[in-house]
């Protein structure tokens, strides 16, 4: 009897400890559940997002929860670089890709080939590093805001460069010239386009105007040719940097800034908030940055230096250092796959 008495005591003293154990999880769950949502409202609040309705908002805040989820334990112990929950942590990862990516390169196409004017550079002539904005050749950081002309600025960021080596002059071109008026061939505005076939629309056009004449609007318009006809600036060609070749990339980004094809959809790249962004990335090309330098970080990192079109909240002020040199020949995010550059 006394045996029974114990395992009926036993077994309530189990039964009690699993039930305080339950119940303080949940009371956890609630607490960092609270903890969520109110960041969440702060997160809202920082970037003036309203929703229509509270389905809506409970939806992206599932969405949110997820991304910081991710964010955090990227985080953890990576004393490489880090993430942050910005402006597209609401945003699922097809919603993000659609609007604020957009280079596209159709399947099947083969690249031309093309000279490449610095082939025969030395490496051990070459810079340890290169900042273009520390030599005038870099416009202020843009924002294409929710169009998909990533591919615009790209074309856009090497053409001032290689503007301003050429004549001296840093001039900032319209990207909205090209939004609206190059829609013949494969670069369709907010839907996406190519660096390259941009560079063909300026050499035929004649050149691009200015920013100030023909401003950005993050939107599809009607070629306005009165404005467009007024060149503020002209390239007489573009070329290739070899693909998949991060040496030959180094050469040309030692002379001038470089249009550059990466996976900016890659949810690193997206909540890159600094230090240098090294490890796993895809290699999926949907956005069009521009390579404005390279270096080597204080542990010893050597990097790129890249100029993106999200505003200077995101990043490191608007741009992202991506280690260089790594294994993959791709380089990473794929940022060795597809880079060019236009001549003057």
């Amino acid at each position: 009897m006394a045996t029974n008495r114990s395992s009926v005591f036993l077994l309530a003293t189990v039964l009690i400890a699993c039930a305080y154990a339950l119940g303080s999880l949940a009371a956890r769950d609630l607490t960092d559940n609270q903890a969520m949502v109110a960041r969440h409202e702060q997160w809202m609040a920082k970037y003036g997002r309203v929703y229509s309705d509270a389905a809506e908002k409970a939806r992206r805040f599932e969405v949110f929860r997820a991304n910081v989820a991710f964010i955090e334990s990227v985080n953890a112990g990576n004393h490489k670089f880090w993430l942050e929950a910005n402006q597209f942590a609401d945003l699922t990862d097809d919603e993000f890709r659609a609007t604020r990516t957009g280079y596209k390169l159709p399947a099947g196409k083969d690249r031309r080939t093309t000279a490449f004017r610095y082939a025969n550079v030395s490496l051990d002539d070459l810079p340890d590093s290169i900042d273009w904005r520390a030599k005038g050749a870099v416009t202020p950081i843009k924002n294409q805001g929710e169009c998909g002309c990533c591919w615009a600025f790209s074309t856009v960021a090497s053409m001032e460069g290689i503007v301003k080596l050429s004549t001296g002059k840093l001039i900032s071109l319209s990207e909205q010239e090209l939004v609206d008026c190059d829609v013949n061939g494969m670069d369709q505005g907010c839907n996406g386009g190519e660096m390259d076939d941009a560079f063909q629309f300026i050499i035929d056009n004649g050149g691009l105007t200015t920013e100030s004449n023909y401003p950005y609007t993050a939107a599809d318009g009607t070629c306005n040719s009165g404005k467009a006809s007024n060149d503020a600036a002209s390239i007489n060609g573009f070329e290739d940097v070899p693909a998949n070749d991060e040496a030959s990339l180094r050469k040309a980004v030692a002379n001038q800034p470089v249009s550059v094809a990466v996976d900016g959809g890659d949810s690193h790249f997206r909540f890159y908030k600094g230090g240098v962004l090294s490890g796993t990335c895809g290699t999926e090309l949907d956005h069009g940055i521009a390579a404005v330098g390279y270096g080597v970080a204080a542990d010893g990192t050597k990097y790129w230096l890249m100029k993106n079109s999200w505003g200077t909240s995101w990043g490191e002020g608007g741009y992202i250092r991506m280690e260089r040199d790594v294994a993959d020949e791709e380089g990473l995010c794929g940022l060795a796959m597809q880079p060019s550059y236009p001549t003057a």
